[in-house]
């Protein structure tokens, strides 16, 4: 019966009679991005790449996962986990190495969402990108412009500002498991400014038993401009309880009817909340600081969870807190020249506690507490960039970035290789090492070169050499195993050599890019549980994307990639995995890609997508396999009246049998583990906006 219900409402959605008069058939607005260059580009006007949705396309996805975000963006993978949980691929593997968060820069309004040491790999839940104005994407390394973390890529979210049309919306919106969410925003003028503030509230049931969600995110933005300049600042915060549902195991499990909603972690949670004040200032032209953009800001996060999936099932507790500067001066040199330079700042401190309160029948792993540290981190960055024509078609760009980043560690414990009490496990060492207090240093340069040429007004063709690193995470450095007293690690660093195209014809606009990296330092785990900083891997590929719209309504898009993540050197894993020198990565599928097709018309639209993850190995060996899947979606909307609009949404429509996450685990013993994918879904939403 509910099966006979969501065809029926899809039906009449579509069938609806489709008015003569096209009403957004015009061509592609002209694109602008600010996150690679830390100003407004065109994209005709960028060396390198960047990706952007913008808020009509994040309206019509109706995103309840950062996944359903990835899937637009070529090149990119922010596969989901359990609830709200996410591991992101930016023309990377998934990396999951407890700092390997660090691999990617994530920016609200331009400002990094976590300190830079850290990291969370699920940090995206924080971030309201349901009501962001725009997502940006920049694939590879940041360069100059961007610091630490910016190796693999960067994530920016734009969230919308306080100038602009006052007005209201809300959204309230139904699905299957007993999942709701309300959205609403009100933009108008408080006082002599401006203000503008969203809201969010949701609340899932899951198809796994024992689990899903509640969730709340807002932020907050008030502007005024007088003769000193613009001010403006915002606020943004989330909170997050969950019931985790841990993996299924067994071969194919996911595609059994009966296991896939099993959950064999019904004590699983995570518990998260998180807040950023942010202030921009933009001096007047008159001001002595004219031509500089300043930007401070505040941050503070908490989470506890259960790590349910390692033995004993230890709690696990951290937060962190920060504070930063950007101070950017864009000058002009000359009659074309253009030269960017910054500074910017970062003090933060976080801590981790980890407590495990029930026997784990493993020796090495006993119960009480394993970790108990705080780390404050001290950050500085100069950047410079210069770039200049070479002639009527041609521009050169070189930048550099110089950043020197301080740990002191703190251990709240006692030193060593212990149990809580300081006796030692027996019959084998504790897996827990806690070293003593200490300081660490970082010396980082990030250079990069770039050159643009214009073939046309619509075609231009780019060339770009770029460095990107990352320091080691704080729980790299201190939240050691076995016996290692100081990991000794390094920043990784990526080598990046990058050439693309850009075309934008009015209704067509096509990029193109074709990549080759190289990452040192690497940081992994080897056979004695020790966190190591001497791997390599080599990264290549080729990315699509493209967009159109025609004058009958008819749109569409593409984002592709083909890739090959390779290891550059030969190890053995704790799990007793060979790792061989040009194997493959695991997880780290070698096609991705999403296309969509819509008809707009008059006040209705509908749109049909097919999302694709190529087959990736699931073990370092690369001995085990998940196939790959190919989902399609179904969306719509219908605008009842000028204020009125009814939206559904039909995701996986040939309820297809997947995994969100395929893994192979050897310890403690050999196993294929999955998240399931979701079935055939349909979520309908009533939207109001005020006119």
């Amino acid at each position: 019966m509910a099966g006979r219900w969501r065809g029926m409402a899809v039906a009449l959605l579509l069938a609806a009679p489709w008015p003569a008069a096209a009403t957004d058939a015009g061509p592609l607005a002209p694109e602008h991005v600010v996150t690679a260059a830390r100003q407004p580009l065109s994209q005709l006007e960028l060396i390198g790449n960047t990706t952007r949705l913008d808020a009509a396309r994040i309206e019509l996805l109706g995103a309840t996962h950062p996944a359903e975000l990835g899937t637009q963006a070529a090149g990119v993978w922010l596969e989901r986990g359990a609830q709200q949980e996410s591991l992101p691929a930016i023309r990377s593997p998934v990396l999951t190495g407890p700092g390997s968060c660090g691999a990617f820069l994530m920016l609200e309004d331009g400002v990094p969402v976590r300190p830079t040491g850290f990291c969370n790999v699920n940090q995206l839940f924080e971030i309201l990108g349901e009501q962001a104005i725009a997502m940006e994407v920049v694939r590879g390394p940041a360069g100059a412009t961007r610091g630490a973390n910016g190796l693999h890529g960067t994530l920016n979210f734009l969230l919308p500002g306080a100038r602009g049309t006052p007005g209201m919306q809300a959204r309230l919106e139904r699905g299957p498991h007993d999942y709701w969410r309300g959205r609403g925003q009100w933009r108008g003028q408080l006082g002599e400014g401006a203000a503008v503030a969203g809201l969010l509230f949701a609340h899932d049931g899951d198809f796994r038993a024992d689990a899903g969600y509640r969730q709340a995110k807002g932020f907050l933005k008030l502007a005024s401009e007088s003769e000193a300049g613009l001010l403006e600042l915002g606020l943004a915060g989330s909170w997050l309880d969950q019931e985790s549902a841990g993996f299924i195991t067994g071969y194919r499990a996911y595609a059994d009817r009966r296991l896939r909603r099993q959950n064999l972690n019904p004590e699983g949670y995570r518990d998260a909340d998180s807040q950023r004040l942010q202030l921009r200032f933009v001096p007047a032209a008159g001001h002595p600081l004219a031509g500089t953009e300043l930007r401070a800001w505040l941050q503070r996060s908490e989470m506890d969870f259960l790590q349910h999936f390692l033995p004993g099932k230890p709690r696990e507790e951290n937060g962190q807190w920060g504070s930063g500067l950007m101070a950017t001066r864009h000058d002009r040199l000359g009659a074309a020249g253009l030269l960017s330079w910054g500074l910017d700042m970062e003090l933060a401190r976080g801590y981790l506690k980890e407590t495990q309160h029930a026997a784990s029948g493993i020796g090495s792993v006993p119960p009480g507490k394993h970790y108990d540290y705080a780390a404050t981190s001290l950050l500085g960055g100069l950047f410079a960039q210069l770039r200049w024509p070479l002639g009527a078609r041609w521009e050169a760009e070189a930048g550099l970035r110089a950043e020197l980043m301080r740990y002191d560690y703190d251990n709240r414990m006692r030193d060593g290789n212990t149990r809580e009490d300081g006796t030692p496990c027996t019959p084998a060492p504790c897996r827990f090492s806690r070293p003593a207090d200490r300081h660490d240093d970082f010396l980082d340069l990030a250079p990069n070169l770039g050159l643009l040429w214009r073939l046309s007004p619509e075609l231009s063709a780019y060339a770009r050499l770029a460095r990107g690193f990352r320091p080691p995470q704080a729980s790299e450095l201190y939240r050691l195993q076995s016996q290692q007293e100081n990991a000794g690690l390094d920043s990784e660093t990526l080598d990046s050599a990058e050439a693309g195209l850009h075309w934008d014809a009015g209704h067509l606009r096509l990029d193109a890019a074709l990549f080759t990296m190289k990452k040192r330092h690497l940081i992994f785990q080897d056979a004695g549980r020790f966190n190591v900083g001497d791997g390599r891997s080599r990264h290549r590929g080729i990315e699509l994307q493209g967009a159109f719209r025609l004058l009958s309504g008819l749109y569409g898009g593409l984002a592709g990639s083909w890739s090959r993540q390779t290891y550059g050197f030969s190890a053995l894993t704790p799990g007793g995995e060979r790792i061989r020198a040009g194997g493959d990565i695991d997880t780290a599928p070698r096609t991705l890609g999403s296309a969509h097709l819509g008809l707009a018309r008059g006040p209705a639209l509908a749109e049909i997508e097919w999302v694709h993850v190529g087959r990736y190995t699931l073990d370092v060996a690369g001995l085990s396999r998940y196939g790959g899947h190919d989902l399609l979606n179904l969306r719509g909307s219908w605008q009842l009246a000028p204020a009125w609009t009814l939206g559904a949404r039909l995701n996986n429509l040939g309820n297809r049998l997947y995994a969100e996450r395929a893994d192979f685990a050897s310890f403690p013993a050999p196993s294929y583990r999955y998240f399931p994918g979701r079935g055939r879904e349909l979520y309908l939403e009533l939207a109001w906006r005020s006119r």
